[in-house]
C-alpha cells in the first residue's frame, strides 16, 4: 500500500499526523465524508480513551502514560495547515449532470449548456471512469424505449468523444422506460424522464 493511498483511505472521515516539538505527538481529527456524513471514532492509548463524535474535533496522543484529552474544535484553517499533504491527494467527490431532451436525440438548450462543465469536471479530475445512462418516459413499447434510451446515451457519448474525451474511458448503458425519475403511468409523456445521466468520478 502507498502512503498516497494510506493518506486517502484515513480521508475517509478521519485526518491523522503525527507532529514534532514540544507538542510532540498524534493528532487525530474527525472530519466530514465528501456527502457532508461525519461518523465517530474512539481514541485509545495505554492511559485511557476518548471519543469523538463531532465533525473538525481533534483529540492527541502525546504519551504512553497520559490519556487522550476531550476533544476540542478545529477550525478548518488549522486543519488545512496542519494536513495539507493528505488534503493534496484527496480525491473529488464525483460530480452528477441530468441531460433532458425535448424529443428523440434533441437536447434542451438548458441540458446541451451543461457539457462544457461536464467537459472541465472530466479535465479537473483527469477522470477515466464516466458513466452516461439512457433512460425515457413511458410513451411507448419497452422495445422502442430500450432503444431511444440507448441511442441517447450513445448521442451524449458521441459529443464528449468529439469534444476530446477518450471513449475508453465511458461507460453507455441503459435503461429505456424501467427507471422513471417521475413515476408516471404507462403512456404519459413526462418530460422529466427523457433524460441521459452523466456521472464524473
Amino acid at each position: 500500500m502507498t502512503m498516497a493511498h494510506r493518506l486517502r483511505m484515513a480521508l475517509l472521515s478521519v485526518l491523522i499526523v503525527v507532529v514534532g516539538g514540544c507538542a510532540a505527538g498524534t493528532v487525530v481529527v474527525l472530519t466530514p465524508d465528501p456527502g457532508g456524513k461525519t461518523g465517530a471514532i474512539t481514541v485509545s492509548n495505554q492511559a485511557g480513551s476518548v471519543d469523538v463524535a463531532s465533525p473538525n474535533q481533534a483529540t492527541a496522543v502525546t504519551s504512553n502514560t497520559q490519556a487522550p484529552p476531550p476533544p476540542a474544535a478545529m477550525s478548518q484553517d488549522a486543519i488545512n495547515a496542519l494536513f495539507s499533504d493528505a488534503l493534496s491527494v484527496q480525491p473529488k467527490p464525483p460530480v452528477h449532470y441530468l441531460l433532458y431532451f425535448e424529443k428523440d436525440l434533441v437536447l434542451t438548450p438548458d441540458s446541451a449548456g451543461l457539457l462544457p462543465g461536464i467537459l472541465a469536471a472530466i479535465k479537473e479530475r483527469d477522470s477515466t471512469d464516466i458513466s452516461v445512462v439512457g433512460h425515457t418516459d413511458t410513451v411507448g413499447s419497452r422495445e422502442y424505449n430500450l432503444a431511444l434510451s440507448k441511442n441517447r446515451a450513445d448521442s451524449v457519448r458521441d459529443l464528449l468523444v468529439r469534444k476530446g474525451v477518450d471513449p475508453r474511458y465511458i461507460k453507455v448503458s441503459s435503461h429505456g422506460k424501467e427507471n422513471p425519475l417521475i413515476k408516471t403511468a404507462d403512456n404519459v409523456s413526462e418530460p422529466r424522464n427523457r433524460r441521459v445521466e452523466v456521472v464524473v468520478r
